[in-house]
């Protein structure tokens, strides 16, 4: 079974944007957000993706994810409520890739940076830029975003 083990974080400064190799808008949406499963439709760059994602299991869940034409996920992102905008940035860093997802709309303000990790207990550096970890808060699951935006959180 496929699984994307992840951690994500907020952001203490921006020294993080000296050391960004590719940056990529990214439109998403949501199909489905039960907390059981999500599916969700992308479009990052020039390419479509469909992914679904199963309930997470600490920093764990069950993910699988398929390029899909690119005109396909026009359309199915025209069938989600809310679509999400932002634009990935991409450090590679000891071994591993950080995203650094940069939220406009009615995100806008929040940035986070999420790693994949091979298992969940592997030990990375973790950078200076790095703030909170926020791997289990769902307020900041890409689909709670997109019904419960960040500019309107109680602040």
């Amino acid at each position: 079974m496929a699984q994307e083990i992840e951690r994500k974080y907020l952001l203490a400064n921006a020294q993080w944007r000296g050391e960004t190799t590719r940056s990529t808008r990214i439109a998403q949406g949501y199909l489905n957000d039960e907390p059981a499963r999500t599916v969700r439709v992308r479009i990052k760059g020039d390419q479509g993706f469909l992914t679904i994602k199963g309930k997470n299991e600490g920093i764990a869940r069950a993910e699988f994810e398929y390029q899909i034409p690119l005109a396909d996920a026009a359309e199915l992102l025209k069938l989600c409520p809310n679509v999400l905008d932002k634009t990935r940035h991409e450090i590679h860093r000891d071994g591993f890739v950080w995203e650094i997802d940069e939220f406009a709309g009615d995100n806008a303000g929040l940035i986070v940076a999420e790693i994949e990790l091979p298992t969940v207990d592997t030990v990375f550096a973790k950078p200076d830029w790095l703030g909170e970890e926020v791997s289990g808060d769902a307020r900041y699951y890409n689909s709670a975003l997109s019904t419960h935006p960040y500019t309107r959180w109680p602040r």
